[in-house]
């Protein structure tokens, strides 16, 4: 594991721009943390930054970093588009650096599972970037459904309007590569291709494409079901099936209707719960919308319906409880909250621990990616067997696990 010398954390970025810039800003704020070495495959936005951080060592090759820097470094945040969340994490990991990775924790499912084994059977600090976790709202909202405070709960409904999808084909065009900027980096494990401009791949729209982003339920699902997950203690689901429309050869459809079926708890009605997630354009029906009274629903957050009572979880907000006359007057518990980066940081310091570890953040991850996995499937319920990583349903496992580009495995992945 890492050692920090004289209470300095040793950091490392990969990523400079966008929320790799937002969880540098964040945790070089923290006490004791210093940026010393960064990663980025556009030297343009690296040269951004370091007009910030003139110390700091620049590499485009990630890979370069870690051999050059793996004796000057403690921790390492990876903030790169979702394709390459696995093979820079591992690696670090297998270093014996602590990372903070940002969601979801990687793009295939059977990353994600070795990243949390790893993670689990080693002494590093890993925090997923659900920085949302450590805020009071989503604090408040698993403490207000394990305390009985709507009885037990029934189903769920989560949704985000967001729409990285992409109907249309793929160009047939080639564009020039910018300046500064290395597109077979950038490719990382995936096949090589045409490098296609105007933003199509870099920096804004890589999230609709299959290859290198996990669509609006992987950028938001992580965040939007992490108090469900956290409140109902949920972990594999048993099946997943989706009602919405099907990926395309290159890109994520838009506007998903995701079902899961999960084991109950303690905290359930039943032996089972059902979990939906919508995205887009759609939204959870009317006759669950009607539980909010006429009040208008939340832009992105989750209604969890219980035996006695409505819990409206708004994405950022303080949750909500329903019918309003019953709960009028009703006090919720105070929580404070807390600094997502911070607490990891402390952490590699050797104080406290980190809440969303890879090793709960693994199975949250796996949960949304399964999700992913169905839209290839429309109307077809999947059942999934999480101790053997694949589904009854064969046709779907070729989904689980992709290959790498050669020259770009990982060991372990």
């Amino acid at each position: 594991m890492a050692q920090s010398p004289s209470g300095v954390l040793r950091h490392a970025s990969f990523g400079t721009s966008g929320m790799a810039e937002s969880d540098i800003r964040a945790l070089t704020g923290c006490k004791g943390v210093q940026l010393v070495a960064v990663a980025d495959v556009d030297l343009g936005r690296a040269a951004r930054l370091k007009k910030n951080f003139p110390d700091i060592r620049v590499y485009q090759d990630w890979r370069k970093l870690l051999d050059a820097e793996a004796k000057n470094i403690d921790s390492v945040n990876v903030s790169t588009p979702d394709h390459m969340h696995a093979s820079i994490g591992m690696s670090a990991m297998q270093l014996g650096k602590h990372v903070y990775g940002q969601k979801p924790l990687a793009h295939d499912l059977y990353e994600v599972r070795r990243m949390t084994e790893f993670a689990r059977g080693h002494r590093v600090v890993t925090q997923m970037g659900i920085q949302i976790h450590s805020e009071a709202p989503y604090r408040l909202a698993p403490m207000l459904i394990q305390n009985g405070a709507i009885g037990k709960v029934k189903e769920t409904h989560s949704w985000c309007p967001k729409s990285w999808g992409d109907p249309a084909p793929r160009p047939e065009q080639e564009d020039p590569v910018p300046e500064g900027f290395d597109w077979d980096l950038w490719l990382g494990v995936c096949a090589k291709r045409p490098f296609i401009g105007k933003g199509y791949y870099h920096p804004a729209q890589w999230r609709s494409r299959l290859d290198f982003g996990t669509g609006t339920f992987g950028d938001m699902g992580c965040h939007i079901f992490d108090p469900i997950f956290t409140g109902l203690g949920l972990g594999a689901p048993i099946s997943v099936r989706s009602e919405g429309p099907v990926p395309n050869q290159w890109n994520w459809a838009l506007d998903s209707r995701i079902q899961y079926v999960f084991p109950g708890t303690e905290f359930t009605a039943e032996k089972t719960i059902k979990v939906h997630w919508y995205d887009g354009a759609e939204k959870p029906p009317a006759e669950v919308r009607a539980l909010l009274e006429g009040d208008e629903l939340p832009n992105i957050g989750s209604i969890v319906v219980g035996a006695d009572g409505v819990l409206v979880i708004p994405h950022w907000s303080r949750p909500l409880l329903y019918p309003d006359k019953k709960f009028t007057g009703f006090k919720f518990p105070q929580v404070a909250s807390g600094d997502h980066w911070a607490e990891f940081a402390r952490a590699c310091m050797g104080q406290g621990k980190a809440s969303a570890p890879f090793t709960y953040a693994g199975s949250l991850t796996e949960a949304v990616l399964l999700g992913g996995v169905a839209s290839h499937f429309p109307q077809t319920t999947l059942e999934w067997n999480a101790a053997k990583l694949q589904f009854k349903q064969s046709e779907a496992n070729r989904y689980i696990r992709r290959g790498y580009r050669t020259g770009w495995e990982v060991k372990g992945l």
